[in-house]
């Protein structure tokens, strides 16, 4: 799949809304990899919109499945939990959702994706079984695992995954670790050499990417392709949210937090973020349906401050522009930065 792209880049998935068979498929067409999320979808949902990006390209694209090993915490602190959210943004008039624990749909989807296979199907929060592994190969479809150390990229290598995505901590929206009170916090460019000594896997690099120079240098590092997420929300065949939208575009600090959905997630830094990180239980996704309802409250009237915007730490250099036109213009610019680069540490060059 990597050695048949011809611009070394990945779309993030961007489950939650900014995934869209439009972007996916402009993506691809641009000679890039675009992809579909089916977090939060039911099964069918992902159906519908793998068939509308087919509808949309005929070139790869892949589809993101959650592998989420659900996290439990006593009912108590999710009452507990319940009651400051309530607090703080009872000015809303929206009541928390009550909470639950499932898997997202985990099975139905493979065997959706089974059954009707796409070229790829790449996993976050977890590692699928070599046995699933097999079978999607069987289908015809590569898998991809996303890593955040290197235990994590042992254990995908064991599972036979054909290629890593090394999401290093600068990345926007969740962290993808197995074990989310563990995972690896390293930077993408330490995570790549890491990787590349550990296990004889092509890699993705994510995390802070959002320029060529970026994709450069992640290139450079040994990745086979640089996957970017934040780079493309602003584009307008991406679901984003216009209050997203217009966060992404200001200079903001980000920060780690549970306070959204119980699982650490990288977002610009906000009032409700600011309030309850530290109290917030590491139950996911008891406390992603606990704020839904406040979040898409949030989303329809504009509300920046409670709202989970989700954003990798270079997310100001996004740009409001088609999404081929902005592959077009990261790979033009990463060929000659890595072309400076040629000509600095060539025989002779600037010392």
């Amino acid at each position: 799949m990597l050695d048949r792209l011809r611009v070394p880049i990945v779309q993030a998935p961007l489950a939650g809304g900014p995934s869209t068979p439009e972007l996916a498929a402009a993506v691809s067409n641009a000679g890039a990899l675009g992809f579909v999320a089916a977090g939060y979808k039911t099964p069918q949902a992902m159906v519908d919109d793998i068939a509308a990006t087919r509808s949309l390209t005929r070139e790869p694209f892949g589809v993101n499945v959650f592998a989420a090993i659900p996290t439990e915490v006593p009912s108590a602190e999710l009452d507990e939990y319940a009651d400051s959210v309530r607090r703080t943004t009872g000015h809303a008039g929206v009541e928390p959702g009550s909470p639950r624990s499932d898997d997202d749909h985990f099975e139905e989807k493979c065997e959706r994706l089974l059954s009707d296979p796409v070229p790829l199907v790449s996993f976050t929060f977890g590692c699928p079984s070599h046995e699933l592994v097999e079978r999607l190969h069987g289908a015809g479809s590569q898998v991809w695992v996303t890593v955040t150390d290197v235990d994590e990229a042992t254990v995908a290598a064991r599972a036979g995954a054909d290629a890593l995505v090394a999401q290093g901590i600068e990345a926007g929206g969740h962290r993808a670790s197995f074990d989310d009170s563990g995972g690896g916090d390293y930077g993408v460019l330490a995570l790549l050499q890491l990787l590349s000594a550990a296990v004889d896997l092509p890699l993705v690099a994510s995390g802070g990417i959002a320029s060529g120079r970026g994709v450069a240098a992640v290139l450079c590092a040994g990745a086979a392709a640089a996957q970017l997420g934040s780079a493309f929300m602003r584009c307008p065949e991406a679901g984003t949210a216009p209050v997203h939208r217009e966060a992404l575009a200001r200079p903001g600090r980000t920060a780690v937090t549970r306070a959204f959905t119980g699982r650490k997630a990288r977002g610009i830094v906000n009032r409700f973020l600011t309030e309850h990180t530290d109290e917030a239980p590491a139950a996911y996704p008891a406390v992603h349906y606990m704020t839904a309802p406040i979040r898409a409250a949030a989303r329809k009237t504009g509300d920046a401050e409670v709202l989970n915007l989700w954003a990798g730490q270079a997310h100001e250099l996004a740009e409001p522009i088609p999404a081929a036109e902005l592959v077009r213009k990261l790979h033009s610019d990463a060929r000659a930065a890595i072309a400076g680069v040629a000509h600095r540490v060539a025989p002779g060059g600037t010392d």
